[in-house]
């Protein structure tokens, strides 16, 4: 991204785990930058943050923090982005938000560069980035949507603990240090940390990520399943998914069986897998080798691999996809955005 013009940002929510993920890629990938705007709650502002090895000042995010700014990555929370990204808009700043609070909106297109790049220009001012379960599918099915079709996705995921924070992360490990010591446990975070009833994650699986709504499906499946629909530009999908959130502190894993609309060769899939953008395929069940959390975290790439044509329907085909939520499924995703729209305004 060298010969250049260069960009104002700001970062919402630098103090995150999501915003010190896309604070080290933008520093990795030499984002074109002027001035860099590290923006968060009150309670952090004062504090300093670590770029390029000089120390930047975080700012309380308001409406005018926004002056001057060209870009903006939003990783703050969903209250925060419907607050500030229409002042950020106002004042002439592209937004790329990592929230929910636009991605069903109409008039805003939710994007994973891989699949459906082309939908950033459409932008009124916000670009969305999908639920971090939603990208690594789709990444991973767009390939086979655009060969053969799909009618049908049912997936289950095996979502990673630091998708609900760091104090997730923290509460995992505590209970796991205090359950082989012998010693009894008190949930306090999880599955969500507002509701007064609380599970054990250590050593255990909850299928629970969100809140229920009023169909039985929490709002994590929901997102699944509209965003799904939505990025592929498909109304007529059907989707159904069930999510779950297991003792792994990086890397969502997911079970996806997949319908498609035309018959397939199992070594032409793998081949679209393969030849995809952004994806590794790791399938040799002779070796033992398909995709594990442990080996995605840390990485910028999907990983697929257990593909198989299932035994009750010729048409369908069985998946295991897994990926670093906090890369590919936010920060990742995000600066892959940011990137475009650099490119687009040279």
């Amino acid at each position: 991204m060298s010969n250049q013009k260069l960009f104002n940002v700001a970062v919402v929510g630098a103090t995150g785990a999501v915003g010190e993920q896309i604070l080290r890629l933008l520093a990795e990938r030499n984002f074109p930058i002027n001035e860099l705007k590290l923006l968060s709650s009150a309670r952090s502002a004062g504090s300093k943050l670590s770029y390029k090895g000089r120390e930047i000042t975080l700012e309380e995010a308001k409406p005018e923090s926004f002056d001057g700014v060209d870009i903006a990555l939003f990783s703050a929370g969903g209250d925060v982005s419907r607050t500030l990204v229409p002042e950020a808009i106002k004042r002439g700043t592209v937004c790329v938000d990592n929230t929910s609070a636009f991605r069903m909106d109409p008039e805003t297109p939710l994007v994973v560069p891989e699949v459906n790049m082309d939908k950033i220009n459409e932008h009124k001012g916000v670009i969305a980035n999908p639920n971090c379960s939603t990208i690594q599918m789709v990444q991973s099915l767009k390939p086979l949507y655009d060969r053969y079709g799909i009618s049908r996705i049912i997936v289950s995921t095996y979502q990673a603990v630091s998708g609900a924070g760091a104090r997730a992360i923290d509460e995992m490990l505590r209970q796991s240090k205090e359950i082989v010591a012998g010693n009894e446990v008190e949930p306090q975070i999880l599955p969500v940390g507002s509701l007064p009833k609380k599970h054990q994650i250590a050593f255990n699986a909850i299928p629970q990520i969100d809140k229920f709504v009023d169909n039985g499906f929490t709002y994590e499946e929901m997102k699944m399943i509209n965003e799904t629909k939505k990025i592929l530009g498909d109304e007529s999908l059907e989707v159904t998914a069930t999510c779950v959130r297991i003792p792994v502190v990086y890397g969502h894993s997911e079970s996806v069986y997949v319908e498609l609309k035309q018959d397939f060769d199992v070594e032409e899939v793998k081949q679209l897998l393969a030849d995809a953008p952004g994806i590794v395929l790791q399938d040799n069940p002779e070796e033992q080798v398909y995709p594990l959390a442990t080996e995605a975290a840390g990485k910028l790439e999907t990983f697929v691999g257990r593909v198989r044509r299932d035994l009750s329907n010729p048409r369908a085909l069985n998946l295991w996809i897994v990926s670093d939520n906090l890369l590919k499924g936010a920060a990742w995703n995000a600066v892959q955005i940011a990137e475009y729209i650099a490119i687009e305004q040279n």
